[in-house]
């Protein structure tokens, strides 16, 4: 009986923890969307000099349609801060959206990789999961990923999602050759549980975009080609 009641008081207070830290996120966001603006034709404009005053770590904004990822993104010095930090740099066990520590954003990145927690109300990237279900496809498969930095828009077209144990090989970053890059490519193209009409011989640049899975020992992992770059309206 002591095991049990000590076991409630625990879970209880673990459920209120989350909730605290997920409300806590929630108006974070709020706040930080009153400096994204969508204009005609889905022209992004992004006020990073605004953001990058309430944290010099912001990189990007992205939106991913049929999910709840609608973000600023953040870059740390290490890819472990953001695991457990929000983005006042707050303690929070919900983190936040975050880039790897090895991504540039100055145009030269082969893998801009993006990872976020699987959150139970689907917060950060806990909806990222809607894009291994047919129903996602049928809806949103040929919508456009939109990524935004200071340099710019840009629209990636999805290509490959898939589920997998935890692993290195997808996130990296470096290759030593374009021919180890389209190689790369091929092979995370062909674990994808489905077949997305996307030509990817000619890339120049991918988005990863990484999750855990519910069991912690898996990830969700989506690949996009990035398609088109638009001169960001400051």
């Amino acid at each position: 009986m002591i095991f049990f009641i000590a076991l409630f008081i625990f879970s209880s207070i673990k459920i209120l923890n989350w909730k605290k830290n997920n409300d806590k996120n929630r108006k974070i966001n709020e706040t930080l969307h009153e400096y994204i603006r969508v204009g005609g034709n889905e022209k992004y404009n992004i006020d990073f000099d605004k953001l990058e005053s309430k944290n010099e770590d912001t990189v990007a904004y992205i939106r991913v349609f049929g999910t709840k990822i609608d973000y600023v993104v953040v870059r740390g010095s290490d890819n472990e801060y953001y695991l457990n930090h929000d983005y006042n740099k707050g303690n929070n066990q919900s983190g936040w959206i975050f880039a790897d520590m090895s991504n540039r954003f100055d145009g030269t990145d082969k893998n801009i990789v993006i990872y976020g927690h699987n959150t139970i109300d689907g917060s950060m990237f806990g909806s990222l999961k809607n894009v291994l279900s047919s129903s996602w496809r049928d809806e949103y498969k040929d919508k456009d990923i939109i990524l935004v930095t200071k340099s710019g828009m840009q629209r990636y077209k999805v290509f490959s999602t898939y589920k997998i144990e935890n692993e290195e090989y997808y996130i990296q970053t470096y290759f030593e050759s374009e021919n180890s890059y389209k190689e790369f490519l091929t092979n995370v193209k062909a674990r994808s549980n489905y077949k997305y009409d996307v030509d990817i011989s000619n890339a120049e640049s991918i988005l990863t975009l990484s999750t855990c899975a519910n069991n912690g020992k898996n990830r969700v992992v989506l690949h996009a080609l990035r398609i088109v770059e638009e001169q960001n309206e400051q």
